[in-house]
């Protein structure tokens, strides 16, 4: 319903309506401000994600449940395979630092199906570079030099696909109980340490999740 009928002013040669112009003005404001909102909704998600990443949040694999603490700096993801029903719980713990040449830090990762430990990972971040003859069985390794606390010892730890390396069993049950935990390794542009604080994990979800027990640390 229309309450005031348009007010048209003559000028010059031409006329101008008042209904127009303000319409014009309204549509130029809206438009504006709508422009700014989303300017500001891109800044406020950029900014969550700097800090997402900057405090080292982790993101679920595909299948996998978000993940939820797991004690410390850990975090546990659950996921169950299609095919098998087997439950999986993936045990993740990031680097305190980044190393050089390297968009995302290291990390640790425990991966159990149906209540054992099938595989422990140490992704350095950054390709790596060979430092040791195949093992006995022709697999290629990389040496890493690791530090447990006060211990320290050197490795010769299985190359997986994607520059990752496999961790040995002992290593991982010292690492699991330790509040400090360092790797070195030589990668493609330096030497690199990679530095853990895996203190506060909840060890009895360990346990039933992986059949996995902390292990004094020892020199070899």
């Amino acid at each position: 319903m229309q309450l005031f009928a348009p007010v048209r002013v003559q000028y010059g040669q031409g006329s101008y309506s008042l209904e127009g112009t303000v319409k014009h003005v309204f549509e130029r404001l809206t438009a504006a401000w709508a422009a700014k909102f989303f300017i500001g909704c891109a800044m406020v998600a950029a900014l969550a994600l700097a800090a997402t990443a900057q405090n080292g949040a982790i993101s679920p694999y595909q299948d996998e449940k978000d993940g939820v603490s797991a004690g410390g700096k850990w975090m546990a993801f659950e996921s169950e395979d299609k095919m098998t029903a087997a439950h999986k719980v993936r045990f993740e713990l990031l680097a305190d630092n980044y190393v050089k040449d390297s968009d995302y830090k290291p990390r640790v990762e425990l991966i159990c199906t149906d209540h054992k430990l099938t595989l422990a990972e140490f992704n350095p971040g950054t390709k790596l570079a060979w430092n040791r003859p195949p093992g006995p069985w022709g697999q290629p390794q990389i040496e890493v030099r690791i530090r447990v606390n006060d211990t320290h010892k050197l490795h010769g730890w299985n190359w997986l696909p994607r520059h990752t390396l496999s961790m040995d069993k002992g290593t991982t049950r010292e690492m699991i109980g330790a509040e400090i935990f360092k790797v070195e390794v030589n990668t493609r542009v330096d030497h690199s340490i990679s530095e853990f604080s895996p203190a506060g994990l909840d060890l009895g979800r360990v346990k039933e999740a992986c059949d996995l027990t902390p292990k004094k640390p020892s020199r070899d």
